[in-house]
C-alpha cells in the first residue's frame, strides 16, 4: 500500500507503507540523510528509523532543530550509562532525561563514589563507545519480561517505574552493551556523538521525594563537532561572569540566610530599589491599560485551594498546612494569587457593563521546592508574581488577550529583550486527568489563543502537554544577550476557575452568565525576572532602572562637603546617587564603583571645587571631561528619556 508523506514546505512524496524517515531523507539527499537525528511525524518526535504506516506529515530533525538536540542528548544519557556500567559494574540506574542544555542520569553507586576527577576517564570511554557507531535499537517488551529482566539485575528503580506501566506501553532501547527501559526517541547510532563534556555532580532524591534515597546525578552535554563544544565552553565562561548570584552579591542587591530559610531571598536596599522601580514601571503601564490594584493576604484557608483545585495539583509542592488553635481549622501559605482574586470578584454583584474587570497585584506566593532544585533567584520558595486576572465575557477574550500581548511586548522592548519566540501551550491529549474543565471550554480557550497570536503576527510554536492544569497558555521564551533561552511572561485563558468558584455576571439579557478569566504575568516572578535581567545586562541595567545612577568620588576628605553639595543639586533633577566618603585613594574608589556597575562616577577635587564642576567618568567607557552639575544632569536625563521613549 502506498502512503503520502507531506514535508514542511507542503510538498508531497509517495512511498510504500513501512518507509522510514531516514529512507525519505536518503531519497531527498545523501547529505541530509547523514545529518538526520530524529523525525517529527504528525507532531510527535520519534526515531528516524521508525516505520511510517499511513499518510503523515513529516519533519526531518537535525542538530539545528530543538527536537534533534534533545534526541541526541537523550541518547547521550544512555551512552553515559553504558560508560558508567563499564567502570561500576554494580551500578543501578534511575532516570536519564535530556534537559535544556545537555542531559543527566540519576544513578545509585552503592558503596562506591564518583567525583569530577573521574570525569576524564568516563568521557574518554563515552567517545570510544561513540566511535563504534552502535545502533540504538527499540524493542517492545511485555511487563512480565521487563520485570524479570530488572529483577535479575536487582534494579529496584526500574522495577518501580515498570510497576506503573501496562502491557503495550513498555519499550527497551539497546546500544552496544547497554539496555535501558525507555520510551525514546533516539538517534540512529552513537557515531553522531563527537564531543563530550561531563559538567557536574549533584545529589537528587529518587522521584524528588526527600523520604527516598538520595541518588547521584551526573550532568553532561554532547555535540556533533568538537568546535561546537569549544564554543559552548566559551559561552559558559561568559555565563559564569554574568551569574546573577555572583553579580547580585557584588552589587549588593540581595542575599540569603540559612537562619531565615533556604530559598527565601532577602532584598538589600539597592535590590529593593531596583525591584520598586520595576514595579512602578509596570504599575504605570497597567494604570494606562485600565487595571485596578488589589492586595491579598499571604495565607488562605485550605478550603480555598481545595475549591480552586490547587491543593489537589500542588499540595505536595506546598508548605504543610498551618493549624490554628481552633480544631479542624487549616490554612496554607498562598501558592497562587488567583483564588483570592476570584473571591474579590465574587464580593460584589457584577454586570456585563462592569466587564472586563482587570485586577492586578504584586502578590507573594510560596512553593516548597526541593532543596536540590533551589538556585539563586531563579528557583526559590517564596516569590512575588506581577499577577493580574482579567474577568471578561466570552466575546471579549480574544481582544483582551491581544492587549496583554501588546503589554508584554512593550515591556520587552523597553528592557531590550529583543529576541524571543512565543509558545502556545496546549493540553496533552493522551493525559486528560492532568486537567480540569470541560473539553468544550478547552477547545474554545485554545482556539482563542491561536487566533490571537496569528492576528498579532507572533513567531510561535505549539507544545502539547505544557498547558496549566486549568487552561492553555501563551509563554514568552526570551533569548538573552549570550543566546540562552528563558521562559518569562505568560498569559493563560481559564474557563475552569470561574466555574469552580461559581462566578457570575448579569448579561444584557438579564440572565446570569459565567465570565472567562485571563491570568497574566508579564515578568513572571520578580525574583526570576531580576535574575534574568542581571545576566542579560551583565549587571549594567538601563540607566533609568539603576538603584544608584551616580557615585561621587572625592579625591580626599577635604572635598566631601563639595561632593555633598553636588549630590544635593543632582537630587533636584531626580538623579539618584551617593558620595563615597571612605578614606581610600581615588583609584580604589573608581575600581570599586566599576565592580558595582555604577553607570557614572563624578570625581571632585580642588580644581573641580574651584570651577564648580565635576570630572565625569562613564562605566566601561572612561573619562567624559568636565561638566557643571547642571549640564551633567541634562546629559543623564536626555539619556534616560531616550531609553524610555514614550513611557
Amino acid at each position: 500500500m502506498d502512503i503520502k508523506i507531506t514535508l514542511p514546505d507542503g510538498s508531497q512524496r509517495t512511498y510504500a507503507s513501512g518507509v522510514t524517515a531516514l529512507d525519505v531523507a536518503q531519497d531527498i539527499s545523501e547529505g541530509l540523510a547523514r545529518n538526520v537525528l530524529a523525525a517529527e511525524i504528525d507532531g510527535q518526535v520519534v526515531d528516524a528509523t521508525r516505520t511510517i504506516e499511513k499518510d503523515s506529515n513529516l519533519s526531518l530533525l537535525t542538530w539545528n532543530d530543538d527536537g534533534g538536540k534533545t534526541t541526541m542528548w537523550h541518547s547521550s544519557a544512555h551512552l553515559l550509562a553504558e560508560a558508567l556500567q563499564h567502570f561500576y559494574p554494580n551500578i543501578k540506574f534511575a532516570i536519564g532525561p535530556p534537559i535544556e542544555n545537555g542531559f543527566y542520569y540519576d544513578v545509585d553507586l552503592g558503596e562506591e563514589q564518583i567525583s569530577d576527577k573521574d570525569f576524564p576517564k568516563i568521557e574518554a570511554k563515552m567517545l570510544e563507545l561513540a566511535r563504534e557507531k552502535n545502533a540504538y535499537t527499540r524493542s517492545e517488551i511485555s511487563k512480565a519480561e521487563a520485570l524479570a529482566y530488572y529483577r535479575e539485575k536487582g534494579d529496584e528503580y526500574k522495577i518501580e517505574l515498570i510497576e506503573d506501566l501496562t502491557d503495550g506501553e513498555i519499550t527497551f532501547y539497546n546500544q552496544g552493551e547497554f539496555t535501558d527501559l525507555c520510551r525514546g526517541p533516539h538517534i540512529p547510532h552513537t557515531g553522531f556523538i563527537k564531543a563530550v563534556k561531563l559538567m557536574s555532580i549533584a545529589g537528587a532524591y529518587w522521584r524528588g521525594d526527600e523520604n527516598n534515597k538520595q541518588l547521584t546525578r551526573i550532568y553532561g552535554i554532547t555535540f556533533p563537532k568538537q568546535k561546537d563544544l569549544k564554543e559552548y565552553l566559551v559561552l559558559l565562561e561568559e555565563a559564569q561572569k554574568r551569574d546573577h548570584r555572583k553579580l547580585g552579591k557584588e552589587m549588593g542587591l540581595f542575599t540569603f540566610s540559612q537562619t531565615v530559610g533556604m530559598g527565601l531571598p532577602l532584598w538589600l536596599p539597592k535590590g529593593a530599589i531596583l525591584r520598586e522601580r520595576l514595579e512602578n514601571f509596570l504599575k504605570a503601564a497597567q494604570k494606562k491599560a485600565g487595571y485596578l490594584p488589589v492586595m491579598t493576604p499571604h495565607i488562605g484557608s485550605k478550603e480555598l485551594y481545595v475549591t480552586s483545585g490547587h491543593y489537589a495539583k500542588y499540595g505536595k509542592d506546598s508548605f504543610q498546612p498551618i493549624l490554628t488553635p481552633h480544631e479542624g481549622e487549616e490554612y496554607l501559605l498562598k501558592p497562587m494569587n488567583c483564588p483570592h482574586h476570584c473571591e474579590i470578584y465574587k464580593s460584589s454583584p457584577r454586570s456585563y457593563k462592569d466587564l472586563p474587570l482587570r485586577l492586578a497585584e504584586f502578590g507573594t506566593v510560596y512553593r516548597y521546592e526541593q532543596s536540590g532544585e533551589l538556585h539563586g533567584l531563579t528557583r526559590v520558595r517564596g516569590f512575588t508574581q506581577d499577577d493580574a486576572h482579567i474577568f471578561c465575557t466570552p466575546n471579549q477574550v480574544k481582544a483582551e488577550f491581544k492587549k496583554v500581548i501588546n503589554l508584554v511586548l512593550y515591556i520587552f522592548k523597553t528592557l531590550s529583550f529583543d529576541e524571543f519566540i512565543t509558545q502556545v501551550s496546549l493540553r496533552d491529549p493522551n493525559d486528560p486527568d492532568k486537567y480540569i474543565g470541560s473539553d468544550e471550554n478547552w477547545v474554545k480557550a485554545e482556539n482563542a489563543i491561536k487566533e490571537a497570536v496569528q492576528e498579532e503576527g507572533l513567531n510561535y510554536v505549539v507544545e502539547e502537554g505544557e498547558a496549566a492544569f486549568y487552561g492553555p497558555k501563551l509563554d514568552f521564551m526570551v533569548k538573552d544577550a549570550i543566546g540562552r533561552r528563558w521562559q518569562l511572561g505568560t498569559i493563560q485563558v481559564d474557563y475552569s476557575l470561574p466555574e469552580r468558584f461559581e462566578l457570575e455576571y448579569t448579561g444584557s439579557d438579564n440572565a446570569k452568565h459565567r465570565p472567562v478569566m485571563i491570568h497574566r504575568a508579564p515578568f513572571g516572578s520578580m525574583e526570576r525576572f531580576v535574575a534574568v535581567l542581571i545576566e542579560h545586562c551583565a549587571g549594567k541595567f538601563p540607566l533609568w532602572l539603576m538603584p544608584e545612577q551616580v557615585k561621587i568620588l572625592p579625591v580626599s576628605d577635604k572635598y566631601n562637603n563639595y561632593a555633598q553639595e553636588v549630590l544635593n543639586k543632582l537630587n533636584n533633577y531626580d538623579i539618584r546617587g551617593l558620595v563615597d566618603e571612605r578614606n581610600e585613594k581615588v583609584g580604589r574608589k573608581i575600581r570599586d564603583a566599576e565592580v558595582e556597575k555604577m553607570p557614572y562616577m563624578l570625581i571632585v577635587g580642588e580644581e573641580e571645587e574651584n570651577s564648580g564642576t565635576v570630572s565625569v567618568r562613564k562605566q566601561g567607557e572612561g573619562d567624559l571631561g568636565a561638566h557643571s552639575p547642571e549640564s551633567f544632569a541634562e546629559l543623564i536625563n536626555n539619556e534616560i528619556n531616550a531609553l524610555l521613549g514614550d513611557l
